[in-house]
């Protein structure tokens, strides 16, 4: 997840999914949506009869904070 100045905006992507991207106002509801999302592209490969992705990602979530 990440702030998108220019649209003054939260977006988040995930990389395990090509194109499985979303977007929020704030970081819950992003938190919301990426799960929505991360269902619906689920399902929408499963309906199509395409493979899902393996979920082997490692993934580590960090969360940094910088002050000028």
């Amino acid at each position: 997840m990440e702030w998108d100045s220019d649209g003054r905006e939260y977006v988040a992507r995930v990389p395990a999914l090509p194109g499985c991207v979303t977007h929020g106002k704030t970081r819950p509801e992003v938190l919301e949506r990426v799960r929505e999302a991360i269902e619906g592209y689920i399902e929408a490969l499963s309906a199509s009869g395409d493979p899902i992705p393996p979920g082997d990602a490692d993934v580590t979530i960090e969360e940094v904070e910088v002050t000028a």
